[in-house]
């Protein structure tokens, strides 16, 4: 049983069957009522392009975005988890064959080059996996 990550959003731009809604991501203490104390940092606003067939939707409509959480935890690998273990086994590595520990650490730095640019590669692969679908929230 795979669970939902949902996202409430407004259209912002709509292009034959590509709609741009734009999510306000806010931190968990948001709603809070002591966030006037917080930094105003935990905010952020998303785009987030959705194909749809959906003809009534409009600019300025709210829409709630959906997808698999599955999207969450690959995204995760992706950008975190295995950089941290390039980095990390490249370090270790290099620290064997050097006594030098700025070059080691620039050399170990320099491994996410070569990994990014293998990962945007695939970019159209990830795209088609990242997919949220979206639907029309009917409460004004």
């Amino acid at each position: 049983m795979s669970q939902i990550i949902e996202h409430t959003g407004i259209i912002n731009h709509i292009q034959g069957h590509h709609i741009q809604v734009l999510i306000v991501q806010e931190s968990a203490c948001s709603s809070c009522h002591a966030n006037g104390a917080c930094s105003a940092a935990d905010k952020d606003d998303k785009l987030i392009e959705v194909e749809s067939t959906d003809t009534t939707l409009q600019i300025g409509d709210r829409v709630t975005l959906y997808g698999q959480s599955s999207m969450g935890l690959l995204a995760v690998l992706l950008a975190f988890v295995i950089p941290f273990i390039l980095i990390l086994l490249s370090l270790i590595i290099l620290r064997s064959y050097t006594d030098n520990e700025a070059l080691s650490g620039t050399l170990s730095l320099s491994v996410l080059v070569p990994y990014y640019i293998i990962l945007s590669f695939f970019n159209g692969k990830m795209k088609s996996k990242f997919q949220f679908s979206l639907r029309k929230d009917t409460q004004v």
